[in-house]
């Protein structure tokens, strides 16, 4: 596997598991916190009971919750320890099957593990450690009431593990009802790396399709992972940059299970240099060489823009964070700045034609209008268009006295024709 010396979390967590406690552990992305959890259940797992589901392992995405699973598999090939990864997206079957064969550990997405349980192909009353892996990504999915559920359905007495790498309330609430007498093991601050270096490409939303194309002519990359907002932005940023002669591929919710992973293996092995996803796609990506992350489109909140930023800068390696901001992304910027501590670089491209907007002073009063003033400005302009001028003559001037009495200033209509039948 690569090991040598201990991660900070590795160090930290693995003692206190190995003695029994619980532990509440906050850690950014790519700070090696999966094995610092599955190194040591996996010793305990050494002793004991087989083919009974003793550890089970809750994740928010296919993606991470298969990621686990694959280290899981690695650690454990010289024991007689099984695992078993169960989501959704993909044939029940194949996972009943290997339920009834036995496994140790299961790594699940809420739903499906629900779903088993429902219908009694997966039986939860041995489980002696539970662990939620990147549980805030839980909470801004919305997972929080099924990770109830399916607390509710376990044995009171076990271990509990819960990392995170933010803490809002709600998470800092369920780990209050979870844990019992915790140890906290927090590494540094919940920020994106130090080895990683931040920068704003400023311009306006139409722009960002004809940036990325200009910036990626001159960029000298390992692995990219490009983030947008939607699905639709990732499948179709990536068909026009594989029209460009770029190796790459989306990764995005309408993709089937099979096409996901194909996608995500493509990537790692280095059939594709450049990788676009959405944000609840990439949890789980575990890609060691990403030398750039670009957002396409702004993140919603701070807590989103580090686990993007996360990465890259992995393992005490060096990586770059860039971001397409226009001028209404400005609260946030100074969001991340206040996160950071310092100010976002400016960087403008020299080639790029900006159509009167100004990059080195893009956020000053009358350098550019946001897209919600353009069309405020385009809505006027319609009106102003459509508003009836009055009576004029054909001067231009209104006409006067239209009193009651003046005939001058009665409008005169066409008589409607009348309807027959």
């Amino acid at each position: 596997m690569g090991f040598t010396t201990p991660t900070p979390i590795q160090a930290q967590a693995i003692p206190e598991i190995l003695d029994g406690h619980d532990v509440l552990g906050l850690a950014q992305t790519g700070t090696g916190k999966t094995a610092a959890f599955l190194l040591p259940v996996l010793e305990f797992l050494t002793t004991g009971q087989l083919r009974k589901v003793r550890v089970l392992i809750v994740a928010p995405t296919r993606e991470l919750a298969d990621q686990i699973y694959q280290q899981s598999i690695a650690l454990s090939k010289k024991t007689k320890i099984r695992s078993i990864a169960v989501y959704g997206g993909v044939g029940k079957k194949p996972q009943i099957d290997a339920l009834k064969k036995g496994v140790e550990v299961v790594v699940a997405c809420p739903g499906r593990l629900l779903d088993l349980h429902n219908e009694k192909h997966i039986d939860l009353s041995n489980v002696e450690v539970l662990i939620l892996d990147e549980a805030d990504r839980m909470f801004d999915m919305g997972f929080l009431p099924d990770i109830r559920r399916i607390i509710k359905r376990l044995p009171t007495e076990r271990q509990n593990l819960l990392f995170s790498a933010t803490m809002p309330k709600d998470i800092r609430n369920l780990a209050d009802e979870t844990l019992l007498n915790p140890v906290t093991v927090k590494i540094g601050m919940i920020a994106p790396a130090k080895t990683v270096s931040h920068a704003l490409y400023p311009c306006l939303q139409k722009q960002k399709n004809k940036m990325i194309r200009t910036l990626l002519k001159d960029l000298s990359f390992g692995r990219l992972l490009i983030f947008t907002r939607t699905k639709y932005k990732a499948r179709n940023l990536a068909r026009d940059l594989d029209k460009k002669g770029y190796n790459v591929a989306a990764l995005q919710g309408n993709m089937s299970q099979p096409q996901r992973v194909k996608a995500m293996e493509g990537f790692r092995k280095g059939k594709y240099d450049i990788m676009i996803a959405t944000d609840i796609a990439a949890r789980g990506i575990d890609v060691s060489d990403i030398t750039h992350v670009i957002n396409f489109d702004m993140p919603d909140t701070v807590d989103a823009y580090t686990h993007r930023i996360g990465r890259t800068g992995r393992a005490k390696q060096e990586g770059e964070a860039f971001t397409f901001a226009t001028p209404d992304d400005v609260p946030m910027i100074r969001k991340i700045e206040r996160l950071l501590e310092e100010p976002l670089e400016l960087r403008k491209l020299e080639e790029f034609d900006y159509e009167g907007f100004d990059p080195e002073n893009p956020w000053a009063a009358g350098s550019t209008k946001s897209a919600g003033q353009h069309a405020q400005d385009r809505r006027k302009k319609q009106n102003q268009r459509r508003r009836p001028r009055g009576n004029q003559n054909k001067g231009g001037r209104p006409n006067q006295g239209q009193g009651k009495n003046n005939a001058r200033g009665k409008a005169k209509r066409k008589p409607r024709p009348s309807k027959k039948g």
